[in-house]
């Protein structure tokens, strides 16, 4: 496998299919939104996109398996699988507000080795396979050279169905506020973590995610000079359902933050 002609054969799928989200979003209605579980939305779009993805992908890399959002193909054990989620800030999408994207990865024996982000109300694309680096729209990109916590611009995710370490998180909040240039929300994990790896975030962290939420972002970090883990700073964050993401200045005091605060 070429994994380069790969990855830029899949970037054409996905800017195609992002032109169909950007289609879409006037379209939606209110009989057209599923709940999957409380605060957690569904729509057509998020199943029609992942439809097109997975035969996409299916004709790039046909040995490939997949594990999906949408389970709308067979979640197949291989040893190469596309980690797909179609549709990442559907609550976005379903109001008409921005960011919205695409996250594709691809991992071999559950080691990721190629992430694309389409973030698509701006038309940007990040992508990255294992040893090439990270580019935004055909431009190299590397994560930010913010030396201190205190300098840095940081973004995180609000809980939205898991309330665990809610009192925590909200502590976390409030250190921030006073010990950073600032905190974001911007309703996609996907996107914030491509943030970092451009450098337009200096670090990130959230937990209740999905593989498919930051497997690509997580990637693109790591493959633009950053560093990724789980809250406790091992590599469970894939499926650990918790993640920090940063510049590797910053990220030992970032880690060390997060895990006092939020686990106690």
């Amino acid at each position: 496998m070429n994994l380069e002609k790969t990855i830029i054969a899949a970037n054409d799928l996905i800017w195609n299919t992002g032109k169909f989200l950007r289609n879409e979003i006037t379209k939606v209605r209110a009989e057209n939104i599923e709940n999957k579980q409380v605060h957690d939305f569904v729509t057509y779009v998020d199943k029609t996109s992942e439809e097109k993805l997975v035969e996409g992908l299916a004709k790039i890399l046909p040995e490939a398996g997949f594990l999906t959002e949408e389970k709308t193909t067979a979640q197949t054990e291989k040893p190469l699988r596309w980690i797909i989620d179609p549709l990442d800030g559907t609550t976005n999408y379903i109001h008409g507000l921005p960011p919205y994207s695409i996250s594709v990865a691809l991992a071999e024996d559950n080691k990721l080795i190629a992430g694309i982000i389409y973030e698509v109300t701006h038309d940007e694309l990040f992508y990255g396979w294992q040893g090439g680096g990270a580019f935004l729209n055909k431009q190299p990109i590397q994560v930010s050279d913010t030396k201190k916590v205190f300098d840095s611009f940081l973004a995180t995710g609000f809980p939205f169905k898991d309330y665990k370490y809610l009192d925590n998180y909200m502590k976390t909040l409030s250190y921030f506020m006073k010990n950073s240039q600032g905190l974001r929300r911007l309703g996609s994990a996907a996107v914030d973590l491509a943030y970092v790896a451009c450098g337009r975030f200096d670090g990130f962290y959230e937990y209740s995610l999905q593989p498919w939420d930051i497997a690509a972002g997580a990637f693109l970090v790591k493959e633009a000079g950053g560093s990724v883990t789980d809250f406790m700073g091992g590599d469970n964050f894939l499926f650990g359902e918790e993640i920090i993401a940063g510049n590797p200045l910053i990220f030992e005091a970032l880690q060390t933050i997060i895990q006092k605060i939020l686990l106690g």
